[in-house]
């Protein structure tokens, strides 16, 4: 996971195409327009362009009046690039016309680039896809392929990172990346409070499936929700899965089964990863030293941590907290 600061303020490009969805347009400005440091000032300005400036249509029955024309590319830190209708339609294999060719080629070769949803279709036509591993709406998995069989597509997770290039599934996995993205940038302090206050979930793992096969609870059907939410209180304790099972009085094949249905991962996987956002946010916010945090979050030792965090982001807890704080810990 690479993080992408620079001392200005970060800008975020939305790029426009006709037929675009509004809500992916409003994700972007919304998550990206909440985050602001510790002295309250926005860590990024997001702006929306356009091939050229001016009415753009949408799959609604209203229109965007889009005020920047390509030259808002060339400055952008962050390059955001949203489905748009014409991806849905059959076309020529190469989709994308030589005007939006010429745009996205304007793009500086420091920006982050991201889609959300078939936007993953106008990168991999420019090739920006290659030797990555990317993802984009499931119901596009078979059409992406026949186009383009030479690029890693994964359909089954909800987003990916590749350091400079990253690709989101769907609509509401754009959530999901844009909140990735600010927790790069500036820790999961910020992003769990940019998510505060839009009412999402502050994390979403980019491996979690995109169709969960119960995503609301049936009422006649008990949950795991009661079990997540006591593990979350209790990762000090290293809960296992017969705890969790437990919590629900379900056998642990049953729980298992249903955990899945209703979250897209094993409880394995999910408790790993909120142990490793705890230690994240300890390690962000706190003085403790690592011994300590990899008590509280559920790793046991610190060379459990210092392993898990090599594994899923690259750096050790030290590193990490230097990167948030620019200080050392007491214990290595």
């Amino acid at each position: 996971m690479t993080a992408f600061v620079h001392p200005a303020r970060h800008r975020v490009a939305v790029l426009a195409r006709h037929g675009l969805l509004p809500i992916e347009t409003g994700i972007v400005h919304r998550l990206f327009g909440r985050a602001v440091g510790t002295d309250g000032q926005p860590l990024y300005e997001v702006v929306t362009c356009a091939l050229e400036p001016g009415v753009i249509t949408t799959d609604t029955d209203f229109t965007l009046n889009v005020r920047h024309g390509p030259e808002a590319l060339d400055e952008a830190d962050t390059v955001i690039l949203p489905a748009a209708q014409e991806d849905y339609v059959e076309r020529p294999h190469d989709p994308i016309s030589p005007a939006l060719a010429a745009v996205v080629n304007r793009i500086p070769e420091h920006a982050r680039i991201a889609s959300i949803c078939t936007g993953a279709f106008v990168l991999a036509a420019l090739g920006l896809l290659e030797g990555c591993r990317v993802t984009t709406h499931w119901q596009s998995a078979g059409y992406f392929r026949a186009m383009y069989p030479h690029i890693d597509l994964d359909p089954d997770v909800l987003y990916t990172d590749n350091g400079r290039v990253l690709t989101a599934a769907g609509v509401a996995s754009g959530i999901d990346l844009s909140l990735h993205m600010i927790r790069a940038d500036h820790g999961a302090s910020v992003a769990n409070e940019v998510a505060r206050h839009t009412v999402v979930p502050p994390h979403r793992d980019g491996g979690q499936a995109q169709y969960i096969r119960h995503p609301v609870p049936d009422p006649e059907r008990s949950s795991t929700s009661k079990a997540r939410a006591w593990a979350l209180d209790h990762l000090h304790l290293q809960p296992s899965l017969g705890d969790m099972a437990d919590q629900e009085a379900m056998s642990v094949r049953t729980f298992t089964r249903r955990f899945r249905d209703e979250v897209g991962q094993s409880p394995g996987q999910w408790l790993a990863q909120q142990r490793l956002d705890r230690a994240r946010q300890l390690l962000e916010e706190s003085d403790l030293s690592v011994d300590r945090i990899a008590h509280e979050a559920g790793f046991g030792t610190s060379a459990s941590l210092r392993q898990h965090m090599h594994a899923g982001l690259g750096v050790s807890p030290s590193a990490y907290r230097r990167t948030f704080q620019g200080s050392t810990d007491a214990a290595p």
